[in-house]
């Protein structure tokens, strides 16, 4: 029970467990009630079997004239300013390139998958905004 799925592409807690089926409750709170076959014929993916703590990521589209380590260093700051960090990792790296952009992957930690939505829209906007004043052309 209240263990995180991921069950026909829609992301939920698992509120009812009956002989014949389960009401996963969906984030939007609809629900969505599988049959109990589902979970011994499909493959679905539980974020909290042993633990609800996850990793999140933040991706920004940049060019070539921001510097990286001034945006990790930006990324590390703005972490360490929210509870919604659970201080075990973090990082920022460049994870491809094309002819006129670098795409910076921002990697962070949170308790459980809740709180790392809002920790990566946090991080997204602070990024965004970070680049903005930083760095406006």
């Amino acid at each position: 029970m209240e263990d995180v799925v991921i069950v026909e592409g829609e992301w939920g807690w698992i509120e009812e467990i009956a002989t014949t089926y389960v009401v996963v409750r969906i984030w939007d709170l609809r629900r969505l009630v599988v049959p109990i076959s589902y979970f011994i014929e499909h493959p679905f993916q539980n974020w909290t079997r042993v633990t609800a703590d996850i990793l999140g990521t933040a991706f920004l589209y940049t060019d070539y004239t921001v510097p990286v380590e001034e945006v990790r260093q930006e990324l590390h700051r703005v972490l360490k300013t929210t509870e919604l960090w659970d201080g075990k990792a973090w990082g920022l790296q460049v994870t491809n390139s094309s002819e006129h952009t670098m795409e910076l992957r921002a990697l962070m930690s949170a308790a459980d998958s809740p709180k790392a939505w809002d920790l990566r829209c946090l991080v997204r906007e602070k990024l965004i905004t970070f680049l903005q004043q930083q760095f406006p052309s």
